[in-house]
């Protein structure tokens, strides 16, 4: 049975609504232990808010109690590759193994924030990590790579886009066809409309330019990820 993991705690936060309140770390150190019995230090308190040490789920608690805030307001949500290999307590030579990869290898991804795995790797990473696939996208750091593929896909014959979103994503193939079908026709039907309307009094490319700088929105919108 696996321990439960710390919650990634926003130390920034802790921080202001320590000073909002006009508390001293040693303030809140003494009611973390008067009131919850638990013995932590103003020196632990201040490597909580400078990011050098996080508080485990108990303590975050506690905290919360403390700086009469929710528990919400202390806990930032993971959008890295660390951050979600932390959330589920993986040890980075754990992950690296389950991935099939070097673990140095593995960690300077995790560092740049840039994924160089292949689609089995990517596959892998997305089931142990539990990631949808709009996770997984922005923990990978490939954000504006997928939008430009998806504006060249409406703009020609999506077909030929699905192996490379697949690769990306780690999506099921079929429902990716048909989200990028949908795609391709939405963007299609605005490009025959603003030719019907002329360009007497605007900008006839506006409502497809529209359309592709809000691109990713509009696939999110389709795969309900």
């Amino acid at each position: 049975m696996h321990p439960t993991p710390a919650p990634l705690f926003n130390a920034p936060a802790a921080r202001r609504l320590r000073e909002a309140l006009g508390m001293a770390p040693g303030h809140v150190a003494y009611g973390l232990r008067a009131q919850y019995g638990l013995r932590i230090t103003p020196d632990t308190v201040v490597a909580w808010e400078r990011g050098a040490a996080a508080p485990g789920s108990r303590e975050v608690t506690a905290l919360a109690g403390v700086l009469w805030c929710a528990q919400s307001e202390l806990l930032a949500a993971a959008t890295t590759l660390r951050d979600h290999r932390m959330e589920r307590g993986l040890a980075l030579d754990d992950l690296a193994r389950r991935l099939g990869m070097d673990a140095s290898a593995y960690l300077r991804m995790e560092e740049s924030g840039r994924w160089r795995g292949n689609e089995r790797q990517t596959a892998v990473l997305a089931e142990v990590l539990d990631l949808t696939p709009r996770a997984l996208l922005t923990a990978t750091g490939r954000d504006e790579e997928l939008a430009e593929l998806l504006r060249d896909a409406v703009k020609a014959r999506w077909q030929a886009y699905v192996r490379p979103v697949v690769k990306m994503l780690a999506m099921d193939r079929g429902h990716l066809e048909g989200v990028l079908e949908e795609l391709h026709a939405d963007y299609q039907s605005r490009m025959v409309a603003t030719l019907s309307w002329g360009s007497a009094s605007h900008d006839s490319a506006e409502p497809g330019r529209e359309f592709l700088e809000r691109i990713l929105d509009h696939f999110w919108e389709l795969t309900h990820a």
